[in-house]
Order: structure tokens, then sequence, then C-alpha cells
């Protein structure tokens, strides 16, 4: 590979009253119910439920017969909403903060670390087992594509990396979307996004590749000095391709693969003690980002005893390879990788509302900081995963346990278990209760930069248990659904970076005191009638570590989406208004070790798109990004874009 290198404080809750009051404002709906809005969840689920994949081991768990928290950003969502970037579509989910900064976009869910979160990509794990995070500013909404999000512990199924949660990826398959699409727009900033996609399927087989760019010129994102004049700009390439094929009646197999390419510029943070702009961005030039992962999937799943007992048999890898070009700074280059082989039987007792899962996991990561060490680190863990399900009707229940193996650190056991129950044919109680864990990086094991951070290959596993109580109610004949959830986590033997005497390099360890999140989750949506959709969404956070408010992770988050469509789907109009309240962060202007905190003050972005019908099968349209020009930093002294104004178009055949 070549190297290259503001809202007031009351804002939350008007929003959120204003989610309630929505409800009553309801209009008599005309449209066919073809063209209604697939976001709309009926309680008892139906023929077109959707099926949450990343919640079992199995073959998925019904979108209202799953016993905890989801949010589904299914395609219509994020074509509506003429989502790029994935990262857009997350800020619509409750507690899920993205920060972003250029070269490495995190998600926090729940209030927990951005390596808490396991990222799946058509079943996949993407995360770079050296930080054992994912960015997701590298993941670009492919035409079709949809999100599951799951909101708490997931480790007694997925096991390390699930502790807040999983964020389950996929794209659409030859069946999900015959034929040619493609989409072509550009706009402020040379910026050129386009994707092409064909999809096939026949008697047993389907098949579907993808290609997607991204890119853009960008704009100065440094505040130091009056303002930074360096535009950093990013281009970004993704081919996808999907496929699988029945070879005999009971035998299906598989195949998934993937190559994305990132490179862009990015800013410096200056620490040079004694100089003006300590701790801030500064203008950095020739200071580029490369960052370029493989990865890809193959599987075999066969049928038994008329379809009651499936075996399911896969193994799956991930290259990544992340480079910077500093001229002033510390240049880097590392290579991650990971390989895994998953072996899941299932058996559905004569398919009945009982099912059995047994699952079993090898997995090797292995990491080289080339420009530092030059010397690959590996680890070595092994899972054992059972799981029963319990699907009645007025009554679903699950329960999953899971031991891990591993050969650097103390074994860890971790267990789900969540129950449903519709009180009325409108009304329904859930509640869940789990554990979760996540094991130290390689980077924290073994490792950066030489004499600037050091590994510490005692650390032990992080742990955590999280409890929470939610109510689903669907209310004027399924045209308006509300979901309630509380929550509660404890984790425990946090890593952080500390700075021990007599040398103070920097090294993790894991803290004696325990790091607690709470907090409230509300999401509705309503069918307005006359074409008019609503969806909205506000969560509140208290994260706090031994009695401290956590950094980058906002008290207040919340999202209000309006959508309007035309009969026959001749025309489209789309509003988002998404609130992101203050939150901490890291200040080091002071050049004190910790840093101390300061404020990011709380910021409001409102997007508008439109989309008009040309013909059968081509579309004109436009949006407008961060219409009212906010300026926001959600990382300290990293200044986000401005406004922004796109237009293209898209065609089908």
């Amino acid at each position: 590979m070549k190297k290259t290198g503001t809202m007031s404080g009351a804002a939350p809750f008007a929003m959120a009253a204003a989610l309630v009051w929505s409800a009553p404002v309801l209009a008599q709906d005309n449209q066919p119910e073809d063209e209604q809005d697939e976001d709309r969840i009926i309680l008892g689920g139906g023929a077109r439920e959707p099926i949450i994949v990343s919640a079992a081991r199995d073959e998925g768990v019904g979108l209202t017969s799953y016993t905890g928290s989801v949010t589904l950003l299914d395609a219509r969502r994020i074509e509506q909403r003429q989502i790029r970037n994935i990262e857009d579509a997350l800020r619509d989910v409750p507690s899920l903060a993205v920060g972003s900064i250029a070269g490495q976009t995190q998600i926090r869910l729940r209030g927990t670390e951005a390596n808490h979160v396991l990222v799946l990509v058509d079943g996949i794990e993407v995360s770079d087992p050296g930080s054992g995070e994912y960015d997701i500013g590298t993941l670009q909404a492919e035409i079709g594509s949809r999100v599951e999000v799951l909101r708490g512990p997931q480790s007694a199924i997925w096991g390390n990396d699930a502790i807040g949660g999983v964020v389950a990826y996929q794209s659409a398959s030859g069946a999900d979307r015959k034929g040619f699409s493609t989409f072509l727009e550009g706009g402020t900033n040379n910026t050129i996004n386009g994707s092409a996609r064909f999809g096939a399927a026949g008697n047993g087989w389907d098949a579907a590749l993808s290609a997607t760019l991204v890119s853009t010129d960008g704009e100065p994102n440094t505040r130091a000095e009056g303002g930074g004049e360096r535009d950093i700009g990013r281009d970004s390439y993704t081919i996808s391709g999907r496929g699988s094929a029945k070879v005999t009646s009971n035998l299906t197999l598989r195949a998934v693969g993937r190559y994305v390419l990132t490179e862009g510029d990015f800013n410096e943070q200056d620490f040079g003690f004694g100089s003006s702009t300590l701790g801030l961005f500064i203008d950095s030039p020739a200071t580029r980002f490369e960052q370029e992962a493989v990865s890809g999937l193959v599987g075999a799943r066969l049928e038994a005893l008329e379809g009651s007992l499936t075996h399911d048999l896969s193994a799956q890898f991930t290259d990544a390879e992340r480079s910077t070009v500093q001229p002033t700074g510390f240049p880097s280059a590392t290579q991650s990788d990971r390989f895994k082989v998953s072996s899941v039987t299932a058996y559905d007792f004569g398919r009945s509302d009982h099912l059995l899962t047994f699952a079993a996991d090898f997995e090797l990561e292995g990491f080289n900081n080339v420009l530092t060490f030059d010397d690959r680190n590996e680890v070595e863990n092994v899972g054992f995963v059972g799981q029963y399900r319990y699907n009645g009707g007025r009554f679903d229940f699950s329960a999953s346990l899971r031991h891990d193996v591993n050969d650097l650190f103390r074994d860890a056991t971790t267990f789900r278990v969540g129950a449903g129950l519709y009180v009325t044919d409108t009304t329904r109680l859930r509640a869940a209760v789990g554990t979760g864990v996540k094991n130290p990086t390689l980077t924290e094991l073994f490792g950066f930069f030489d004499g600037q951070f050091i590994g510490n290959p005692e650390l032990e596993p992080e742990e955590s248990i999280s409890w929470e109580i939610g109510i689903d109610q669907t209310l004027l004949g399924d045209r308006v659904t509300l979901s309630a959830t509380y929550f509660s986590a404890e984790l425990e033997s946090e890593i952080f970076t500390t700075f021990p005497p007599p040398t103070f390099i920097a090294t993790p360890g894991n803290r004696m005191t325990d790091s607690e999140q709470q907090g409230v989750e509300l999401e509705i949506f309503a069918d307005l009638g006359s074409g008019f959709s609503f969806n909205g969404a506000y969560s509140f956070l208290d994260a706090e570590e031994d009695g401290v408010e956590e950094v980058r992770r906002p008290d207040h988050l919340a999202s209000a989406v309006l959508n309007w469509r035309a009969p026959r789907d001749a025309a489209s109009v789309n509003l988002a208004v998404r609130y992101n309240g203050e939150a901490l962060d890291s200040d080091f202007t002071t050049g004190a070790f910790p840093a101390p905190t300061a404020t990011l003050e709380a910021y409001t972005l409102v997007n508008l798109n439109a989309r008009v019908k040309l013909a059968d099968g081509l579309n004109l349209f436009g949006r407008i990004e961060n219409l009212l020009d906010e300026s926001y930093e959600p990382v300290f002294t990293f200044v986000a874009p401005g406004i922004q104004v796109l237009g293209g178009f898209e065609a089908t055949f």
C-alpha cells in the first residue's frame, strides 16, 4: 500500500415535549399502504416485521419480540434523509454520541467508551485490533443499506467489545434490491459523492456489487489565532460485494468482501510548552493520514430435520493499515489484523416457540507498530455461547451465557437475561439485565510510541453490569409508536492513561474506582397522514467516574425528523433537527497532565432536503446541511464544517 501520510438549557426539554405533543395533531391518512413509512412499528409483529439480525447468533429476532432496546435505521429512512456517512444516521439514535475529528470519528453508546461498542459490517467485526475502535467516519451509506443499533451490553452473545452495545451495518443483497442503481451529487467545498450498485437474484442465488465515493476539499477546522486557513479535505472509496447460493435443498453458501480506502488531511494539536497555541488544533501543512482496510467472510449454512436444526460455519478476516505523515510531529504506521472462525448450531424444537442455540468462536488478533517497534504481537480468544429464547406471542424471554478463554489475561463469563410482556394488545413491558467485558487492546498491552506511551501487559479486562426497564406503546390504531427506557450501568477496572513517577511517561492502568452510567431514552414514530410522518428521539445521560462527570458525553441528545412524501412518491421533503447538549472535554491549554476539563457548548444542526421525480426511475434532489450555519466544536478546539449545499440525481434501472 502506498504510504502518505446554540440552544438554551431548556431546549432538550422543549424538544421532548414536542415529541409527545406531536401525536394529537394526526391528520387523515390518504396514502396507499405501500407508500406509508416503513419506520412504523406494530406491536405484535406481522408478516412484514423486520428481523434484528445482530440480536442473536442464529437467524435473528423479530423487532417487536426483542427483549432489549434497539433502533432500526432501515433503507428508506437512510435514503429519505440523504445520508452519505453512517455517522450522520447514528445522530438519531438515543444515547449515542458522535465525536468527529479528521481521521477519527468516535461513537459512545450509553456513556461508555468509544472502544466499548462492537461494530459489525455485514457480520464482520471491523474494529482496529490495535486501538479496539472503529472509525465510523469511514463507513459510507451504500444504496439500500440499513443499520441496527442494540443498546446495552451484548457480550453474552458477541464477547469482547460489546459493553455499550452493537452497531450492525448491513448492505443490501441482490434479492433485496435488483437491477442497477446510482446517484451522483456535488456541492460546497468541491464535494463530490457518488455510488453505483448492481443486484441480481435467481432461483436459489443472489449477488450484489457496490462502489461508493465520498470526496471533499473541506474547510479550515481550527480556531487558534483567529481561525485556521488550511482546508481539511478527504477522499474515501468503498468497494463491496456479497452473494449466496443454495447448492442443495438444505445447504447454502455465502460470501462477503469489502475494501475501504480513506485519505485525508488533518491538523495537529500543539503540545509545545510555552507556545501561544498550546493545546489547540493548529494549521499543520503537509500533515495527512491514510486508512486502508480489507475484510471478508465466507460461510455455509446446513439445514436438517425439515429446517428445525441448522448449523452455520463461517470464517472472517479484517486487515487494517493506518499511517500518518506529520513533518513536525510523530508519524505513525500500524498494521492490524483479525481472523475469526465461528460455529453456530440452533434447534427450534420442531418449529415451536422455543429455540436453543450454541456457538463457539476462535479469534486471533495481531498488531504491529511498524515505525516504532516493527514487532508483531498477538492475542488469542476462544468463546463458548449458549442461548435460549422463548417467543410466545404475548410473552417473550431470552437468556444467554458466554465463557471466554483468553491467553494473556483471566477468563471471563458474561450473561444476559431479558423478558417482554404484552399487558394489552398495544402495551408491552420489557426488562433486561446483563454483563459486559472489554479486553485490553494490543496498543494498551504493548505500547505505541517508544518513550511516549509504554504498554502494560499486566492490565485486566474491563467489566460492567447493566439493567434496564422499558415500555412500548402504540396509539391511534398503530399510527403512533412510543418507547421509553430507563437504564443503569456500572463499569469496573476501567482502563485509563496514567503518568507514574519517576519518568512520568504515559502508560495505561486499571482504575480502582467505578464508573456509573444511568439515563432515560425516548423514541416516537407518528404517521401524521396526508404524506407526513415524524420520528423523534431524546435521551438524558448521567455518566460519572468516581463521582466526576466523564468527557464527551452530552447530558442531553435529541432529534426530530419530519418527512413528507407526495402520492405515488412523486416528490418528498425532509427536515431534520438534531440537538447535542453541553459536554466536557479535556483542556490541554493549561499544560497540566492530567488535563483539566472545559465545556463544549451545546449546538443544534438543521438539515433540509428535497427530491422530485422526473420520470420512472429518475429523480433530482438537493439538500442543505447545517442550514443555520451553526459554529460548533465536537472536540475541544476542533471546529466542525459550516453550511453545506449539495444537489444531484439518482437513477434506477
